[in-house]
């Protein structure tokens, strides 16, 4: 094989991923870490793959989306989730690592590959040729401002403000109804939850004495101002979510003919509408306590939910509009990997720099690049992450709100969640059994 050089910057679990997958392939790898020369408020140590928050990697489950991402890891020949199992500690049916053991293991491999030239400096400007930027969600103000030359400044996010989003087959179809605001006949583009003044001033009361997140001080500074949590407009006035994100003008309640109290709407998160979002529902509560106050909303007494609401610092392009199928930037030599391509989570940081290392390669070897079926963890993700039809995007994890709904009779939640699984395992093993030039044997 050839010994083409490659730029990654950013030792987290994205670039180390993607260095070790170039380095098996033959190709040379200069790997670029700030730390200790320059730090982020986040980290804790000079080590690699450092888990800065939770030391879960998430559910081993087949039938859960997060299971699923991890088999796929294996079969596709993931390192860092080796090294993660290698490291793992008593946690149920959950991946869960010795975070120090974690980092020691994977700085140890990535520095003993003789294709891989660690330099322990700041990368300031995108480099030259072919690169991977996985610089992470706190992502130095140089290097932000060296891609926003790139990529405009419209096309990149310092904050990460989300609102839930729930399974739609977990809806209460007899209280929700479909309209928008002054539309006749329903069939409208939103789902309304409506709410009587009782229902709405018993979900007020718990809503503005709900727990919060204690965030760290970089993560609040200027973050209210650029988007008001939901509890915070909330805190306001009784009726301020009544005349804002909530207000009822133009609905229908198609039960009693009339214009309800108040109004929380629901927004389809693909066209598939398997999931909506929660709209205006940005918010700083803990999960618990979002998962037992949104549930107040009447039809979401049993919502299940895909992702709850998060605000903190984040650092990420508008990949949807800026990144190709593959994150990389069209035009260029430069592709994303990780959080600052909007990725949600640990394990998915892991996956999106596995496919950064294979895409890179096939361009460097003239190949075909990796297309993953839609229908499985992975897949999905990066379908709906750098789908133009995706509009407000914000970071997102993998989820069974993202893959193509199932034909046939409609099952229960638990059947449901393992059919994705089964048709996502056995198109995936096709997938991976069809592309021998980038995924070699275990033995090759």
């Amino acid at each position: 094989m050839g010994t083409d050089e490659v730029t990654v910057v950013g030792a987290g679990l994205a670039g180390c991923e993607c260095a070790l997958q170039l380095a098996r392939r033959g190709v040379r790898v200069r790997l670029m870490e700030q730390r200790p020369q320059a730090s982020s408020p986040a980290h804790g140590s000079d080590s690699f793959a450092e888990l800065v928050c939770s030391n879960s990697l998430k559910s081993t489950r087949h039938d859960s989306a997060a299971g699923l991402l991890k088999e796929e890891l294996e079969a596709m020949g993931s390192r860092l989730l080796s090294l993660a199992k290698q490291s793992a500690v008593p946690a149920g049916g959950a991946l869960a690592v010795d975070r120090e053991r974690f980092s020691e293991l994977v700085t140890r491999e990535v520095e003993g590959c003789g294709l891989i030239s660690v330099e322990r400096k700041e990368q300031r400007v995108v480099p030259e040729g072919p690169c991977v930027i996985a610089a992470g969600p706190l992502c130095s103000d140089a290097l932000f401002s060296s891609l926003t030359g790139i990529l405009g400044s419209d096309a990149l996010s310092f904050y990460d403000a989300a609102a839930p989003i729930v399974d739609a087959q977990s809806l209460d179809r007899s209280v929700v109804f479909s309209q928008s605001r002054y539309e006749e006949g329903g069939q409208g583009d939103y789902l309304n939850c409506p709410m009587s003044r009782e229902e709405y001033d018993a979900f007020y009361d718990a809503l503005i004495c709900a727990r919060r997140v204690v965030s760290r001080d970089f993560e609040q500074s200027d973050l209210f101002n650029a988007c008001q949590p939901v509890e915070e407009v909330a805190r306001t006035g009784r009726d301020s979510l009544r005349f804002g994100a909530l207000k009822p003008v133009g609905l229908s309640d198609p039960r009693s003919g009339r214009r309800p109290w108040a109004a929380v709407q629901l927004r389809a998160e693909n066209v598939d509408r398997t999931a909506y979002n929660l709209v205006g529902f940005q918010t700083n509560l803990a999960w618990g306590e979002q998962a037992r106050v949104f549930r107040m909303i009447p039809g979401l007494q049993n919502a299940e939910f895909f992702r709850y609401g998060v605000m903190h610092r984040n650092s990420f392009v508008d990949s949807p509009r800026v990144l190709d199928g593959s994150f990389a930037i069209p035009g260029t030599r430069v592709r994303l990997a990780g959080q600052i391509t909007g990725t949600e989570g640990y394990a998915e940081a892991i996956a999106s720099g596995l496919l950064a290392a294979l895409n890179t390669y096939a361009d460097l070897r003239g190949l075909d690049r990796v297309s993953l079926p839609r229908t499985g963890a992975l897949g999905s993700l990066v379908h709906y992450a750098t789908d133009p039809a995706t509009e407000c995007y914000q970071p997102m994890h993998v989820n069974f709100g993202l893959v193509p709904p199932l034909g046939g009779a409609r099952l229960k939640k638990r059947e449901r969640y393992q059919a994705y699984a089964d048709r996502a395992s056995a198109e995936m093993d096709a997938y991976l059994a069809s592309r021998p030039d980038l995924f070699p044997s275990p033995n090759e």
